[in-house]
């Protein structure tokens, strides 16, 4: 037992004469990686697939990181991802124009293990979760009713709709990877600059959608508007527009709520490149 005490002792003021606390901050960018099909582009001859993910998009960062030893450290971060535009839906023929996009406001927090391979050379690798944010849809649609529809509304012939929307959908709690390998070069005793190729393998499975934004306008064929609607006047049944949407795993055949979809998951993976900063506390190496 004894034996054992000194052992364990032993080993607790070996890793602590080792201890050191560090601090980073980093911006970056990433593109996306195995992207997935996010959408449509439709014109009067093809229509083509979308692909991409919402992982992609610039980034920043803050970790903290604390080595046991020279060689191994635990570390948690957070970080807030502002992410580029997807094409989800874009048609244009004749009387129909669509340009929807998407982008991810997201934030994030990690925790790895951070292995140092030479003084300069290091790796880290950990889970990842999504902690809060959104995935944001901002529609434009212009829609010429056909006669039959416009003299049904008591309008002219090529009148139209014009409508903008913007729509947040949330999703589920996730779990995915992160890695990491990097270079980092001392400045001083204290100060460290780095740079880092980094890898996220993340999926979101959706939960609800809300319509934030909401405004359509009916013009006549010489652009007068003749009718505005807002959000308040959701949903709008004949074009499938519903404030709020809910997502679930299954659906009866006889389904009679439309604002109740399946889910479906969407990716965040993503490969980027970071820059930054690290400071080291002075006095926790001895």
């Amino acid at each position: 037992m004894k034996q054992l005490i000194t052992a364990v002792a032993a080993i607790l003021v070996s890793t602590a004469s080792f201890a050191q606390f560090q601090v980073s901050a980093s911006t970056g960018y990433a593109m996306s990686s195995a992207g997935m099909q996010l959408g449509t582009t439709t014109t009067t001859t093809s229509t083509e697939n979308n692909y991409g993910s919402y992982g992609e998009g610039s980034n920043v960062q803050i970790r903290g990181t604390y080595f046991l030893n020279e060689k191994f450290g635990l570390e948690l971060g957070l970080g807030y991802l502002h992410g580029a535009d997807q094409t989800i839906t874009k048609v244009s023929v004749p009387g129909l124009e669509v340009d929807a996009i998407a982008r991810a406001r997201a934030f994030g927090a990690s925790a790895s293990m951070v292995y140092n391979f030479t003084n300069n050379f290091y790796g880290r690798i950990g889970a990842l979760i999504k902690v809060g944010g959104k995935t944001e849809a901002v529609v434009y649609k212009k829609e010429v009713f056909s006669d039959p529809v416009a003299a049904a509304q008591g309008l002219p012939s090529g009148s139209y709709s014009e409508t903008n929307f913007v729509e947040d959908y949330h999703g589920q709690f996730p779990l995915g990877f992160v890695g990491a390998l990097g270079y980092s070069f001392d400045l001083d005793e204290n100060f460290a600059l780095f740079v880092e190729a980094e890898y996220y393998g993340i999926s979101l499975k959706r939960k609800d959608s809300e319509i934030t934004e909401f405004n359509s306008n009916i013009h006549t064929p010489d652009d007068n508007i003749v009718k505005v609607l807002t959000l308040d006047d959701l949903p709008l049944v004949q074009q499938g527009i519903y404030k709020n949407t809910t997502y679930v795993d299954e659906l009866p055949n006889n389904n009679t709520d439309p604002s109740k979809k399946l889910s479906q998951k969407v990716p965040y993976s993503s490969f980027g490149l970071n820059f930054g900063v690290t400071y080291k506390f002075s006095g926790s190496k001895k």
